[in-house]
């Protein structure tokens, strides 16, 4: 599939270093020369020489007109995955591969197709079809050349109504196929906490939350205005770093100004946080966000000390009186590195669970749905380690004493900012009354708490 539109801002970048892209038979032909899938007995030294070794799948492809870099290429199961990515700004010297944006929405669009793809390898027909089908999923993943999403599973397979050119005049590219029915809209916010404590006095304890607003609108006609409010509750901290899909039509730029890099003060937006917007026709996030809030979830002391050949641990977790005490799950992992398997265990829980991994480097402290009144638990235990083997974790990192304990949780119908979507408030402006269903949660991610008794990796550390 080619974009002209991507091309001609190929040229506008590129300027004299522009090297068009050649047709699809000499395209091919190149390519497969270059991946050396043709003439691969034969040494060309363009392609061969000891200072075209590749370490990437990120190729240069000689063409009548030039050399045609970057192209992303990479040969898997008799398939080849390909395309050509754009580079913002000139190719003379060739800029470093990481500055390159898409690069890597080359590289999540092709390993989409695959994961859609490669399933059916091994049944021609299948195959065929599913080629057949790609298409059209893909004038849903990236309508315009940029990738808006590259779950191409995901996408809808319904074939006859996707439009390879819109019948109305009016309705954007991103809406690439039409709904007919009771109009509904889902809303879930997910908000992910990051958390790293280490109780020490001269070390500060780090968290963050960053949230995401997704959205599944079945609205019928070409191109419905919908306008979703989030709202906070009195006193919260503001919403901040915030970034729209490009569906938004309109919204207050201080509400794009507000950033978590400047300290909390009154020029902060504090909302009303409204987002009128077009939607695409399958499930998209209408914005992510971040918010500094003042206290983690969960508080956690991990102490771990070497006596002889045995370990003493003790953990104490304690859930803040202001978090919903309603859990899907929530436990505690507590991995021992560079260490045998455990030999002998002796430990006592005031709540919960303790289970020992198959592997017996692992130990899972299963907490459960609540915690107890006092939202206090506790985990002592004493373990000593048999021989270490290969299938043994190791790691350069957590040597010795330095070791931490992962807590895993999500809490569903709760947002640790507050953050809630009012169904009174979403706007729909058809014909008939919408069905609108608002869902939010909280979960874990990267919820370490390092041993007090020993060093551990500082994110922050005072001057």
């Amino acid at each position: 599939r080619r974009f002209p539109t991507v091309e001609l801002r190929a040229e506008t970048f590129n300027g004299s270093t522009h090297v068009p892209i050649p047709s699809d038979s000499s395209f091919l032909k190149a390519l497969l020369f270059e991946l050396r899938l043709v003439d691969e007995h034969v040494f060309v030294e363009q392609r061969d020489s000891c200072t075209r070794i590749s370490h990437s799948s990120v190729h240069s492809v000689a063409t009548a007109a030039g050399e045609l870099w970057p192209v992303l290429a990479f040969h898997k199961s008799g398939l080849i995955y390909a395309c050509v990515p754009l580079v913002e700004g000139t190719l003379e010297p060739r800029p470093p591969l990481l500055t390159i944006s898409g690069l890597s929405q080359g590289l999540a669009l092709l390993l989409g197709i695959m994961d859609y793809v490669s399933p059916s390898r091994k049944n021609e027909a299948e195959l065929n079809t599913k080629i057949g089908q790609l298409r059209y999923l893909l004038i849903q993943a990236c309508p315009l050349g940029t990738p808006l999403n590259t779950n191409i599973r995901s996408l809808n397979s319904s074939f006859e109504d996707i439009q390879e050119m819109p019948a109305d005049k009016d309705q954007p590219a991103w809406r690439s196929s039409t709904y007919k029915g009771k109009p509904q809209v889902n809303v879930c916010i997910t908000e992910k906490v990051k958390c790293i404590q280490y109780d020490q006095r001269d070390v500060v304890d780090t968290w963050q939350v960053y949230g995401a607003v997704n959205c599944k609108c079945d609205i019928e006609g070409s191109a419905p205005n919908v306008t979703l409010s989030l709202t906070l509750p009195t006193n919260a901290p503001p919403l901040q770093d915030i970034v729209l899909h490009h569906c938004v039509t309109s919204v207050d730029p201080a509400m794009l100004m507000s950033t978590s890099a400047e300290p909390l003060h009154d020029s902060v937006y504090n909302g009303p946080y409204k987002f009128p917007f077009i939607p695409p026709s399958d499930s998209f996030n209408l914005c992510y966000y971040t918010s500094q809030v003042p206290v983690p979830p969960i508080l956690g002391c991990y102490q771990l000390v070497e006596e002889g050949s045995q370990i003493k641990i003790t953990v104490n977790l304690k859930l803040h009186e202001s978090i919903k005490n309603s859990f899907e799950y929530c436990e505690a992992r507590i991995p021992f590195f560079n260490r045998g398997p455990i030999a002998q265990l002796e430990y006592k829980v005031s709540y919960g669970q303790l289970d020992l991994s198959r592997e017996k480097s692992l130990l899972v402290w299963v907490i459960g749905q609540k915690f107890p009144k006092s939202l206090e638990v506790s985990l002592t235990g004493t373990l000593s380690f048999g021989t270490a083997g290969k299938e043994h974790p190791t790691d350069y990192v957590c040597t010795g004493n330095t070791a931490y304990v992962k807590l895993y949780f999500r809490i569903p119908d709760f947002t640790l900012t507050g953050c809630y979507v009012d169904q009174h408030s979403v706007q729909i402006f058809v014909p008939g009354k919408p069905k609108i269903t608002a869902s939010r949660e909280l979960i874990s991610s990267d919820y370490y708490i390092w041993n007090s008794k020993a060093p551990a990796p500082m994110v922050y550390k005072p001057l």
